[in-house]
């Protein structure tokens, strides 16, 4: 089957045209070509735009806005953005790290997305040609979105408080098992005042540890101390099961790397 590519220099133009049945967008490339060549018949026409705001990193002060066609590698390379390189370089291997976008990693399905565990975990907000919206929001509804993200934006964490894992079978590119993310602030004591922890693979799209994030303010984080919070991860998850692991392993391991995690 051959695909019919179109171009489009605004955003404006390209949202039009991607309400057409069968028509998809196409930024890296890595999901959507790969549908294609294993025979999604759903797709039967792509469009990409070309304006070159997609691509650009604005970092001022302590707040970022990335592109939603800034890939993985750019973000690896920023200085600025050391926090978030980890959760960057955690994207396939550095072919893939070349191709995949900000964008693409907000509608890839588990176990693919990584880095947007990483942005749920920092409070990201995404930006579409209709405004601005919390990123939970954004992936509560992105399976009958037909809007074309734009950005997303988030406030530069320190490095000592933001931490990502991410589990695999095969490293340092393979699939994930699960993955992990956690924006902590804490006191001058170490005492927790605030916690976002998201997970990826404990459901079809990135979801919050709401349970481990209650249990953990006012802890410090040591093995006793964090016990609740670990015993309290897997309330509402519904891990996801594929040739890499069951949901059944996933869910066992969850509280496990976790604590790690938290006590690195």
């Amino acid at each position: 089957m051959s695909l019919a590519l179109r171009t489009f220099s605004s955003v404006k133009d390209a949202n039009t045209a991607l309400q057409v049945s069968g028509t998809r967008y196409l930024g890296g490339g890595t999901l959507v070509i790969r549908a294609a060549n294993e025979g999604d018949v759903s797709v039967s026409s792509l469009i990409r735009v070309t304006d070159p705001g997609l691509s650009q990193i604005a970092v001022s002060d302590d707040k970022v806005w990335l592109g939603a066609s800034v890939t993985m590698a750019a973000i690896a390379r920023r200085p600025e953005l050391a926090a978030l390189a980890p959760a960057a370089r955690a994207v396939g291997g550095p072919a893939i790290r070349n191709m995949a976008t900000v964008g693409g990693n907000l509608f890839a399905t588990a176990p693919y997305g990584d880095f947007a565990v990483a942005l749920l975990a920092l409070d990201a907000t995404v930006a579409t040609e209709d405004g601005e919206m919390p990123i939970e929001t954004f992936l509560a509804g992105r399976d009958t979105s037909r809007a074309i993200v734009t950005a997303v934006g988030f406030s530069l964490p320190k490095a000592e408080s933001f931490r990502f894992l991410k589990v695999s079978r095969i490293k340092p590119k393979g699939i994930s098992v699960l993955s992990i993310a956690a924006h902590l602030q804490r006191t001058v004591d170490g005492s927790v005042t605030s916690a976002r922890i998201a997970l990826g693979c404990m459901a079809d799209r990135p979801m919050r540890a709401k349970a481990a994030e209650k249990a953990l303010l006012g802890c410090k984080l040591t093995p006793q101390e964090i016990a609740p919070a670990l015993a309290a991860a897997v309330e509402g998850i519904a891990p996801i099961t594929d040739p890499i692991a069951s949901a059944w392993y996933r869910a066992e391991v969850l509280p496990v790397h976790l604590g790690r995690l938290l006590l690195t």
